[in-house]
């Protein structure tokens, strides 16, 4: 259910699945990732005012990699989510600063799904919401500066919604992170069938 196709170097591991690290990023209370093995999932636990405007705060697990990358992973929120805007996100960022330049497929807990992004460090965020509503697979892509967002049902199949240009140097953090969108409070999503892919390897 887990897969990783970048080498052995980042080969799966028990504590922390295909990632290296997990990091509280701005002004967060303190969150987690919990991966299990047997399943192959990873239960995101973060807080944070939001992600947005010239400034993130959030928990994100990552790895760090060069070269065009592509990161899919199915999102499940509990059945009562309490703050709508709470969200959950695939994301490459430049850095673990708050004000980092960034792209990311994101879903909230009201269940639209935007792409994000901010072009400069310190910068405004900016965003584009997908056609489709409550998408259960997300996915996003990156050739290049080019990151391309798709949302997918259950079945497998992904549709492209949009594409937007974010010069990073090498190497980027690329992972999986939650938003509670609540500055006092922790919330919480399950991603399942995560896997990053990198041509060639």
């Amino acid at each position: 259910p887990v897969t990783c196709l970048f080498g052995a170097a980042q080969s799966l591991n028990s504590q922390q699945g295909i990632f290296a690290g997990a990091t509280d990023i701005g002004k967060t209370l303190p969150g987690s990732t919990v991966f299990d093995p047997a399943t192959g999932s990873y239960r995101v636990t973060g807080g944070g005012a939001d992600m947005w405007g010239s400034e993130d705060a959030f928990h994100l697990s990552w790895v760090k990699l060069a070269g065009d990358a592509t990161l899919t992973a199915d999102v499940q929120f509990p059945a009562n989510v309490s703050v709508p805007l709470e969200k959950a996100v695939l994301i490459f960022r430049q850095s673990l600063d708050p004000a980092s330049p960034y792209a990311d497929m994101a879903i909230h807990g009201d269940g639209h799904a935007t792409i994000q992004f901010r072009s400069v460090a310190g910068g405004k965020t900016e965003d584009v919401v997908a056609p489709q509503h409550g998408p259960v697979r997300l996915r996003i892509e990156r050739k290049g500066n080019l990151f391309t967002a798709y949302t997918g049902s259950a079945d497998g199949k992904l549709t492209p919604f949009s594409s937007t240009t974010v010069v990073m140097n090498e190497p980027v953090y690329v992972g999986i992170g939650f938003c509670s969108h609540n500055a006092d409070g922790l919330a919480s999503a399950t991603f399942s069938h995560v896997t990053i892919e990198q041509p060639g390897r």
